[in-house]
């Protein structure tokens, strides 16, 4: 298997696929939270494209199962938008040589395994709005300008793929709640019976 083919040009958002194999409800993670029970106050540093520093997470956060008597899956996405994966998958992440993921540690109540946040480091503005379905963007009448200029809404996202140069995960700009990843990446998950996945191409 050829982990390093770069060569693909098409590209799909990762979602997940609520649906085990065996056609049950999958894992819906909540959180994340502390050792204590409570919800973080900055979630979103998780969702924002930006490396972190280490030394700067005082503990691995830690989400919980909403339905304990669903069926595990390989990948998962809370609520939150952050992606949380067991160690097996970050293995095949490093065998791809993806180089913009960062892999940080996560726990899960109740579960002894050690899990992992991938934390997903490269912004692309790369959305096509002309190849969409309809995008609303934020204005600044509507109170928030930090948001001005960003996507409120995008429908049946599609992108360019001569502004990726050369990225194989990343999240969009203006519009950080989708992750992409080229084909390869793709094609490998798939390969490797990755459960909990879902891909759109755009």
């Amino acid at each position: 298997m050829n982990f390093l083919d770069t060569t693909r040009s098409a590209y799909f958002r990762l979602i997940q696929n609520v649906y085990a194999p065996n056609g049950t409800d999958g894992w819906v993670f909540q959180g994340p939270f502390d050792k204590q029970g409570a919800r973080l106050d900055d979630p979103w540093r998780y969702t924002d494209g930006q490396r972190l520093d280490v030394t700067d997470i005082a503990e691995s956060p830690t989400f919980r199962i909403a339905q304990p008597a669903g069926s595990p899956l390989d990948f998962n996405i809370s609520a939150l938008g952050i992606p949380v994966v067991p160690e097996h998958v970050v293995r095949i992440f490093e065998r791809l040589g993806t180089k913009d993921v960062q892999f940080l540690p996560a726990r899960i109540a109740s579960r002894p395994e050690p899990w992992v946040i991938l934390n997903v480091t490269r912004v692309v503005r790369c959305i096509d709005d002309a190849r969409c379905s309809e995008v609303m963007h934020w204005k600044p009448e509507d109170g928030q300008p930090k948001k001005v200029g960003t996507y409120r809404a995008v429908y049946d996202m599609r992108i360019d793929p001569a502004k990726v140069e050369g990225a194989r995960i990343f999240r969009t700009w203006g519009w950080l709640v989708a992750l992409v990843v080229s084909q390869d990446i793709k094609e490998v998950l798939e390969q490797e019976h990755v459960t909990g996945t879902r891909f759109i191409e755009v």
